[in-house]
């Protein structure tokens, strides 16, 4: 059955926001992973840790913008459904971004003696926006339900998705430095891959009994059949994060892209999981994508904005990263700045 095109703009944007909070989980994951691994480093190293995400971090974060912006603009209804039961959570995640991003610029021009207050509350706001994340998810695959069971629910998403990003963030370094932080690196990555792997785990199972919606989806034949390859090749990924992390001759050959790359995927992978779930809900069992979105001539016209903004940002975002690849070093600051 074809979709008409009133049918098809609000899929657009649905597509356009899950696009750009899935770069953002993964971008913005693994600076906020290096900030929650930042208290664990010796000094030089914290200089290194955080030049290496020094370029990227503002910019990754452009996709939360995106995301929320599309969310605002192509889903009112929704917007203030999900914001309006999310306002503690977000306030929280946006303290935690405020504190990292003073403590960015004033770990580098601080005195010795308060330097090591800001490295500090660099790595307490990372851990502030990655729990508050991770409560979001929680209420949001549990419909905003308050009940005891659901609240549970997001502190075990909250306490646990931390250890994803610290995962990504491990993972970041692994390719991105040398030496003795690398190897720090490396088992840091063997030290939380088992409580990610355990924590998705967790919510792989805990998320159909709190949703009738998610467990219909995914336990009815012959869809189970369909959707087998989606654990399997999770299953594949934590392998061979855990092959390259168990064996430190592997990333010395230049195989420790894998661990990044096999974190990159299991979020991927556990991201089209959770859209085939709640789809076509953009609120879980209470709105849908067609009864959240605006009136169709407002979704043209702000097709026309998306049509522009999403390629600018995806071209900066490559543009970016091939400029400023390649191994990290010390943070520095030119003299007079």
């Amino acid at each position: 059955m074809s979709l008409t095109w009133d049918e098809t703009l609000p899929l657009f944007f649905m597509a356009v926001m899950g696009l750009a909070l899935l770069a953002y989980v993964v971008l913005d994951g693994y600076d906020l992973g290096v900030g929650i691994l930042l208290p664990f480093a010796s000094d030089d190293q914290k200089d290194v840790m955080v030049s290496s995400i020094g370029p990227f971090w503002d910019a990754n974060e452009t996709w939360l913008v995106l995301g929320i912006g599309v969310l605002l603009i192509a889903f009112p209804v929704a917007h203030g459904i999900v914001l309006s039961a999310l306002y503690l959570p977000v306030a929280v995640m946006l303290i935690g971004l405020i504190l990292r991003g003073v403590s960015f610029d004033f770990r580098v021009k601080a005195r010795a003696t308060h330097k090591t207050t800001w490295n500090r509350l660099f790595a307490l706001g990372s851990l502030m926006a990655a729990m508050a994340q991770g409560w979001m998810l929680g209420s949001y695959l549990t419909g905003f339900d308050y009940g005891l069971w659901s609240l549970l629910f997001s502190l075990g998403i909250a306490l646990t998705l931390p250890t994803a990003y610290a995962m990504l963030g491990a993972g970041w370094l692994i390719m991105k430095t040398g030496g003795e932080l690398q190897s720090k690196a490396v088992r840091w990555a063997g030290r939380v891959l088992w409580p990610m792997g355990a924590a998705l785990v967790g919510i792989s199972l805990a998320t159909p009994l709190v949703s009738h919606t998610v467990f219909d989806r995914w336990f009815a034949m012959p869809q189970f059949l369909g959707l087998l390859p989606i654990p399997v090749a999770c299953a594949v990924a934590f392998y061979a994060a855990f092959h390259v992390t168990s064996r430190p001759k592997v990333v010395a050959a230049g195989y420790g892209w894998v661990v990044f790359a096999s974190t990159v995927m299991i979020f991927v992978l556990a991201f089209l999981g959770l859209a085939y779930s709640l789809y076509p809900y953009i609120v879980i069992d209470r709105l849908t994508v067609w009864q959240a979105a605006s009136a169709t001539k407002s979704l043209i016209f702000i097709f026309v904005g998306v049509a522009i903004t999403l390629p600018a940002i995806i071209v900066y975002t490559i543009f970016m990263y091939r400029v400023f690849w390649g191994r990290a070093r010390e943070l520095t600051y030119g003299p007079g700045s």
